[in-house]
């Protein structure tokens, strides 16, 4: 297995702190059997040794750390300013459409393009917010806040419907958790795109909600015990022939995990599949 050059250097620092501390260990052995064993010298050299060792180990330290410090700022200035240049091209498309569509009213060939260009500029900027949500957790925790489970499953079953695909079944009533947005949202987002993508899409979908578990349950292809047994694996795809990386589950199942979300899934070959999520510790 070949190592990568940061982890490379990672290894030679601690081997060669390693040895600079058995050095100096070595060093207090001989101290201590050449001028006699005595409280006065132990601490002498005890104090010595803590210096040295403390120094080395700052140095090292300096030597690993400070370049990537350094790559860190670059890499956050550099994002906010990339960051910055997209959101003004998609606030110019986003105010220029809807200006356009006052003067067009009644042009229902052109009213149609331009609800087009509507769609993926929303699409776009919904983008451009979980990229910037990606990066601000890379960088410091996400801040939760207080969400409306209930709104929030209306408002991605509305962008879902739009496709003009799968029916959606909600039974939910009101519930209030405690989670970033955005990445709860997404989490939301992968699930309900699998459902319609290993599903015909003239089946339903249904979303229900019992205290505090949520379900959401299709018609689809469902998956054999071998299948679940890989379904968090990164890049796994029960199904080749469909779109997609085979991503969507593995992020989901982190997601879940760091926020203390529980997660179960079953499912039946040629029946469809069950996700169950446990809100009961993001509950408000």
């Amino acid at each position: 297995m070949k190592l990568s050059g940061h982890k490379k250097k990672i290894l030679l620092s601690a081997l060669g702190y390693f040895s600079s501390v058995a050095i100096l260990l070595s060093f207090l052995y001989w101290f201590l059997k050449n001028e006699g064993f005595s409280e006065s010298n132990f601490l002498i050299a005890g104090l010595l040794v803590l210096l040295l060792a403390a120094g080395w180990g700052y140095i090292l330290s300096s030597h690993l750390l400070a370049p990537k410090a350094e790559l860190d700022a670059n890499l956050s200035q550099l994002s906010s300013e990339i960051l910055h240049e997209l959101n003004i091209p998609l606030s110019t498309i986003k105010a220029n459409a809807a200006m356009l569509k006052k003067r067009l009213q009644g042009e229902e060939k052109a009213l149609k393009r331009l609800e087009r260009i509507e769609a993926s500029s929303d699409r776009l900027e919904r983008l451009y917010e979980e990229l910037v949500y990606s990066i601000k957790k890379e960088i410091h925790p996400i801040e939760k806040e207080p969400v409306a489970l209930q709104k929030l499953l209306g408002e991605r079953i509305e962008t879902f419907e739009s496709f003009g695909r799968n029916r959606f079944d909600m039974d939910v009533t009101e519930l209030t958790v405690n989670v970033d947005r955005i990445g709860f949202e997404k989490m939301i987002d992968n699930l309900l795109m699998n459902a319609m993508k290993y599903s015909d899409k003239t089946s339903r979908i249904e979303i229900k909600l019992k205290r505090t578990m949520l379900t959401i349950r299709d018609e689809g292809i469902g998956m054999d015990e071998a299948e679940l047994l890989k379904v968090y694996e990164r890049y796994y795809q029960s199904d080749s022939g469909k779109e997609g990386k085979g991503i969507g589950l593995a992020l989901v199942k982190a997601y879940c995990d760091a926020e203390n979300i529980g997660i179960q899934i079953s499912s039946e070959k040629g029946r469809g599949t069950t996700v169950m999520l446990a809100l009961e510790r993001v509950h408000v």
